[in-house]
């Protein structure tokens, strides 16, 4: 569809032109523009690396790799021809090979693509999460194609995944030249914006289809009090706040005796933030620290595994606490 310009009443029409006439470069000048600014093809979006090849030893190489604010792996490739190559069938490929990609290895990567930065702060703050929750990173991947335009072939297979609950997406770039430069027009063809609300009962089929088959991860969430959809390790903290609100003289001899060792099996439960060495492990914000009558401590924020969980919540209902799944 043609671009005009609105001018003395009359409508002109902006010539069209392409990256390859103009002389623009897929890595040297797109890539390195849409890096900067990549809420422009894929919103709400941390990119994390660059040309990422870690997991092949060969000469493959993922355009730009990032998060997004649900903790998936997005894996964006570029094109600047009108064709796209067999840009899916390669990114296909790469998010296979990048959905074993746990919290801790985005750190590392994050950390070598910006050095400068404190990664592990960032990506948490990203996220809006307290502390990493390694259960609930990578759920899923999502692609992002970026082409001057797309032929039949590549719409025709992104069509068909977007069927069978696989997210990928075809952004075209369209460019049009002006006195003044070059204007480009961004458009999601695939799937149409106007699809989110079936996009977004894909993905939730896609989770339900997953947590039948099982990948290894727990992702159970919890209901307690006026708390609702509390991860594992938020659910701690919640209780053992509480029992200590309702118990306000408790000292902290007593509620290590209440909130025992074996609970978890390799931490305390709770720990005065003085005797605490790996703080990565606790919650020790400033708003998350408990105050006891002779102690401030914190509370364990690693509770991996399904068998450690229901043994603490099976302990907190002796104590008069009521825990449900929150479906």
């Amino acid at each position: 569809m043609a671009l005009y310009e609105f001018d003395n009443n009359q409508f002109v029409e902006i010539p069209e032109t392409t990256f390859i006439k103009e002389g623009v470069m897929e890595r040297t000048h797109i890539q390195s523009a849409l890096k900067e600014n990549i809420d422009i093809i894929s919103p709400d979006c941390l990119v994390i690396s660059e040309e990422y090849s870690e997991w092949s030893q060969g000469r493959r190489r993922i355009d730009l790799l990032a998060i997004d604010k649900d903790a998936n792996i997005v894996v964006i490739e570029l094109k600047r021809d009108e064709k796209g190559g067999h840009m899916e069938l390669q990114s296909l490929r790469y998010a296979a090979m990048i959905s074993s990609l746990s919290f801790s290895d985005a750190v590392g990567i994050y950390k070598k693509y910006s050095p400068d930065i404190d990664a592990e702060k960032e990506i948490l703050k990203f996220l809006d999460w307290s502390e990493s929750q390694e259960d609930d990173f990578a759920c899923d991947v999502r692609i992002v194609l970026v082409s001057s335009d797309f032929d039949k072939e590549i719409t025709s297979t992104v069509l068909w995944l977007n069927d069978r609950n696989i997210d990928i997406r075809c952004v075209r770039l369209i460019l049009y030249k002006t006195e003044n430069g070059i204007i480009v027009d961004v458009q999601q063809i695939i799937p149409l914006p106007e699809a989110r609300d079936y996009i977004i009962k894909a993905q939730k089929k896609s989770e339900k289809i997953r947590e039948a088959k099982g990948d290894g991860k727990d992702r159970t969430k919890y209901k307690f009090m006026e708390y609702s959809k509390l991860p594992k390790n938020r659910l701690v903290l919640e209780v053992v706040g509480e029992y200590v609100k309702q118990n306000s003289n408790i000292t902290y001899e007593n509620l290590e005796k209440k909130f025992p060792k074996n609970l978890h099996g390799n931490l305390d439960v709770v720990e005065k933030i003085e005797n605490i060495g790996d703080k990565t492990r606790y919650f020790v914000k400033e708003d998350e620290v408990i105050n006891l009558s002779d102690a401030r401590i914190a509370v364990c924020n690693q509770w991996g595994g399904l068998e450690k969980m229901n043994n603490f919540i099976s302990h907190v209902k002796n104590l008069g606490f009521e825990v449900n799944v929150d479906e």
